[in-house]
C-alpha cells in the first residue's frame, strides 16, 4: 500500500535506519521541542545525540567515549541493557495477552502486583494484604498516594513534607516539593494546606503532630533526599517519625522513587532505617530504563476508601498504567534485581566509591565542599566559583558552578547529573551492574578532573572566555 503521509513528514523508518542525521535532530529539537534546554546542553557539550556503545558507555557527536553516571537513578542495568532488550523482543514476538489491559485481567500485571507486595512484606514483616496501583511515573505514583491518603482520612486537611524535598512536578506532587523556583507561577493552584518541616528534625514532627495531629492526612518523606544532593537523615529520624505517626493514626508515605529497589543499598531504604510506611511509591528502576513504570503500594485498609466499592471504583484511574508491555518489563526488571541481589552489590560499590570521594574531598577542599553517598547514589558538592553578597546573585553563581562542574568532568569522560534542589551538587548514579573495572575507571576519571581543577575558580579559568560568553548567552538570553 502506498504511504499517504506528506513528504514534509518524517517517517519512522527514516529514524530507525539513521536517515535523520544528528544535525537534523538537533535542529528539530531546538525548533519544535525544549529549545532552551537543548541549546544550553549543546553549548555545554553534553546534549548528544549519543550513540550507546555499551549499557554503561556513550559516544558523543565528537567521538568522545564517556562513562554514563547520569541515569538519575532510573538505569539500574545501564542504557538499553541486552537482557531486557532480548526479553522485550521475546514478549512482542510471543505474547498473546491484551496490551491495553485497563479493563481486563492480565497475567503480567497480576504477577508484578504479587511480587511487589511479597517483596515489601518480606522486608518489612507486614504489608501481606497490601494492594498495588500502577501508573507511568514517579510523580503519578505520588499523586495516587496523596489521593489514597486523603480518601482514608477525609476530615483531615494537612500534608506534612520536609525542606528540600522533591516529589515531582505535577500539581499534587509539586505542592509537597517546597522549591520556590519549581512552584513559580503555579502557587495559586497548589494545595495550601502543606506544613513544611526541617528534614531530619524528629522533634519538629512531634510538635507539629501535637499541634494539629487530628488534621494531618499524611507525612510524606524521602528516606534520603535525592534531588537535594543525597542528603541522609540522622540515625533514628525515620524510625521516630513512624512511631509518632502510628500513635496519632497519621498515614506515612515513603517516596522510594530514587532510593527503592536497591539504589541506596537496600530493597527499601525507609524500611532499612526502621520506618514501615503505610504507602510506598516506586518508579525509576522498576522500568529498567526501558519503559516508564510507577507503582503505589498501599495498605488494604487505606486502599479501600478510594477504590474499594462500586461507588468509588472510578475515583482514580490511569489510562496506560498497568499496560502489559510495561508490566512485563517491570516484572523482568524486578527479577533481575532479585536474581543478582543488586541491593547488596550497590551497597558494596557504594562503599568503594564513597571512600574514593572522601579522599578526593580531603585532597581538594577548595573544590569540593562535601561528598556524600548511599549505595550507588553519590553526590559531590562544589564550592561556589565566586562569592557574591545578594541572594539572586548567589543563586546564579550556584547554577554556574554546577554547570561548569558538569563540563569539567564531562571533558574527562564522565557524564554526571544535576540536582534540582541543590545547584552546586552534581550526582553520580551509575548502573548497579557496571563492571568493576569500569566502575573503578569512572572514579579514576573523576580524580583526574578534580586534579585539573584544584579549586572551584579553576572551573572558570579552564573553561575559556569565548566558551563562558557562549554559555552565558545560552543560559540568560531569550531565544
Amino acid at each position: 500500500m502506498t504511504p499517504v503521509s506528506s513528504p514534509d513528514f518524517i517517517r519512522a523508518d527514516d529514524v530507525l535506519h539513521g536517515r535523520l542525521s544528528d544535525a537534523q535532530s538537533v535542529y528539530l529539537e531546538k525548533k519544535y521541542g525544549h529549545g532552551k534546554l537543548i541549546r544550553l546542553l549543546e553549548v555545554v557539550g553534553t546534549g548528544g545525540p549519543f550513540k550507546v556503545l555499551s549499557p554503561w558507555e556513550l559516544q558523543d557527536r565528537a567521538g568522545q567515549r564517556v562513562i554514563n553516571a547520569s541515569g538519575y537513578a532510573a538505569l539500574p542495568f545501564g542504557d538499553n541493557p541486552p537482557e531486557l532488550n532480548a526479553f522485550l523482543r521475546e514478549v512482542l514476538a510471543h505474547t498473546d495477552q491484551v496490551m491495553f489491559a485497563q479493563q481486563s485481567i492480565t497475567s503480567w500485571r497480576a504477577a508484578l502486583e504479587a511480587n511487589l507486595v511479597r517483596l515489601l512484606s518480606r522486608e518489612s514483616g507486614d504489608h501481606q494484604s497490601s494492594r498495588v496501583f500502577f501508573s507511568n511515573s514517579g510523580a503519578e505514583a505520588i499523586e495516587a498516594a496523596i489521593k489514597f491518603a486523603q480518601a482514608a482520612r477525609p476530615k483531615a486537611k494537612y500534608l506534612i513534607n520536609f525542606t528540600r524535598a522533591y516529589h515531582g512536578k505535577t500539581l499534587g506532587s509539586l505542592s509537597i516539593t517546597p522549591n520556590p523556583n519549581l512552584q513559580g507561577p503555579f502557587k495559586n493552584l497548589l494545595n495550601p494546606a502543606v506544613i513544611t518541616l526541617p528534614y531530619g528534625d524528629a522533634e519538629a514532627v512531634e510538635r507539629a503532630v501535637k499541634r494539629v495531629g487530628d488534621q494531618v492526612v499524611a507525612v510524606v518523606l524521602e528516606p534520603i533526599l535525592g534531588e537535594a544532593g543525597v542528603r541522609i537523615p540522622p540515625p533514628g529520624f525515620l524510625r521516630r517519625v513512624g512511631e509518632v505517626c502510628r500513635a496519632a493514626g497519621i498515614i506515612v508515605i515513603a517516596d522510594e522513587i530514587q532510593t527503592g529497589l536497591g539504589r541506596a543499598g537496600h530493597w527499601f531504604e525507609s524500611v532499612a532505617q526502621g520506618l514501615i510506611p503505610d504507602i510506598l511509591t516506586l518508579a525509576k528502576p522498576l522500568g529498567g530504563g526501558m519503559l516508564p513504570v510507577g507503582a503505589t503500594i498501599v495498605r488494604e485498609e487505606i486502599y479501600k476508601p478510594l477504590l474499594g466499592s462500586i461507588e468509588t471504583v472510578k475515583r482514580h484511574s490511569n489510562t496506560f498504567g498497568g499496560n502489559s508491555l510495561a508490566m512485563a518489563v517491570g516484572l523482568k526488571s524486578l527479577e533481575l534485581l532479585m536474581d543478582h541481589d543488586y541491593p547488596s552489590r550497590s551497597r558494596q560499590l557504594g562503599e568503594r566509591g564513597l571512600t574514593r570521594l572522601k579522599a578526593l574531598q580531603r585532597q581538594y577542599p577548595a573544590l569540593l565542599e562535601d561528598v556524600r553517598g548511599a549505595g550507588t547514589l553519590f553526590a559531590m558538592n562544589f564550592r561556589p566559583v565566586a562569592k557574591l553578597p545578594f541572594k539572586v546573585q548567589a543563586n546564579l553563581i550556584s547554577e554556574a558552578t554546577g554547570m561548569l562542574a558538569l563540563v569539567a568532568f564531562y571533558r574527562q569522560g564522565v557524564l554526571l547529573n544535576f540536582s534540582l534542589n541543590a545547584a552546586r551538587t552534581m550526582r553520580l548514579t551509575p548502573a548497579m551492574n557496571m563492571p568493576d573495572d569500569l566502575f573503578d575507571e569512572m572514579f579514576s576519571r573523576v580524580e583526574t578532573a578534580a586534579s585539573m581543577h584544584a579549586s572551584s575558580f579553576k572551573l572558570v579559568q579552564n573553561y575559556g572566555t569565548p566558551e563562558l560568553l557562549a554559555l552565558a548567552k545560552a543560559a540568560f538570553l531569550e531565544e
